[in-house]
């Protein structure tokens, strides 16, 4: 969810532009001019660096003075759930999706210091002996190695885990086991210029402390690929085509200065790319020094985040909840992203027998929507 401080900057923006065509348009929200927005309060609210719950939820955009001027309409269908022919199928798809409303507003479970503890259906865990890793991907991706040509395969399935650090694990647990030569591609990192130009940190932070930093929406120092891999891009590079932040592609070939990839989905679907390294530089990071990143904008995707998950449609997720998800709306967003119930498939922590999860609700982000 976008901050609420971005749609107060577009309001005040039109304003001024629109009031040097009719001076009364400065007094109307967004200039007079008609905004439509699209959104799910369930999900998860703007990303505030170590924000507290009321410094989140202050950051949604029914906390604006804009929320005043919104008519809110409520869909009532769920459309990634798949229409079932007979009365039995529907009733069922009915079921679950109830279910995954109750989990998004909090209806369910049992409360304890704010949060929530869910009990996950039976049918929905998988169950481990002890080897998690293998466990999530054997129920994820069965039948991996040879279905790495198989592009609808490698489309329809993810697995989701609340954290980078998890998703890295099992991202690098997955590649090992994969047949090819891996390659490895390391980046040049450094202060960025206008950064270095004021301060001079290029000559007070080593290479090795750059190399280090791993934060989310940066590709790591080093990336290790093999052909035939799938990924996820971290950047828009031509949005027109479709090649936006969150559009996944598989490796085709893998050059020393650049690399192939065909879209996995979106509008380009199948097309083949070539993807240059860029410079990076992250933002909205708690880092006290602006770096630099040159490398693939691109990051191994069998597992993703959570919060990188939203948008996506999928036919089978497996949920890896090894730790317990930590902020409002992640467990319904997982939840939420197959086409039915038979897709989604859960592991937990806490061993053999645990059926329990904790669920995150800011109940009231809802009073006013």
């Amino acid at each position: 969810m976008t901050h609420k401080y971005c749609f107060e900057a577009l309001d005040k923006t039109l304003r001024d532009i629109c009031s040097s065509v009719n001076p009364k348009n400065e007094e109307l929200p967004f200039g007079g001019k008609i905004v439509v927005l699209g959104g799910d309060f369930r999900q998860t609210l703007p990303v505030i660096p170590k924000g507290t719950r009321e410094e989140i939820v202050m950051s949604a955009i029914n906390s604006s003075y804009l929320w005043d001027y919104v008519q809110v309409k409520h869909l009532t269908i769920n459309m990634r759930l798949m229409h079932q022919s007979n009365m039995l199928d529907r009733e069922e798809v009915e079921r679950f999706a109830r279910w995954i409303l109750q989990i998004g507003e909090g209806t369910i479970g049992k409360e304890s210091d704010r949060d929530i503890e869910v009990e996950i259906p039976p049918d929905l865990l998988i169950h481990s002996n002890g080897d998690n890793y293998k466990a999530i991907v054997d129920s994820t991706y069965p039948d991996l190695h040879n279905n790495l040509s198989n592009f609808d395969y490698l489309e329809e399935r993810a697995i989701l885990a609340p954290t980078l650090e998890i998703v890295e694990g099992i991202n690098n647990y997955i590649l090992s086991t994969l047949p090819g030569e891996e390659v490895k591609y390391f980046s040049y990192d450094s202060i960025c210029p206008t950064a270095a130009s004021s301060s001079g940190d290029d000559d007070i932070y080593p290479q090795e402390y750059l190399n280090s930093i791993s934060i989310s929406g940066l590709p790591n120092h080093v990336l290790s690929l093999k052909i035939g891999v799938p990924i996820m891009l971290l950047r828009n590079i031509d949005q027109s085509a479709g090649l936006c932040n969150g559009t996944r592609w598989v490796i085709t070939k893998l050059g020393k200065r650049i690399l192939e990839a065909k879209v996995l989905t979106g509008p380009s679907r199948g097309n083949k790319i070539l993807i240059p390294r860029m410079n990076l530089c992250p933002t909205d990071t708690t880092l006290h020094i602006k770096l630099q990143r040159k490398q693939f904008p691109i990051l191994v995707c069998f597992a993703m985040t959570i919060n990188k998950s939203q948008g996506q449609t999928l036919a089978h997720v497996g949920l890896y909840l090894e730790k317990s998800v930590f902020t409002h709306g992640q467990l319904y967003v997982a939840v939420s992203r197959v086409k039915s119930r038979n897709g989604l498939k859960i592991l937990l922590g806490g061993g053999e027998g645990c059926n329990t999860t904790t669920n995150v609700v800011y109940k009231e982000v809802f009073q006013n929507v």
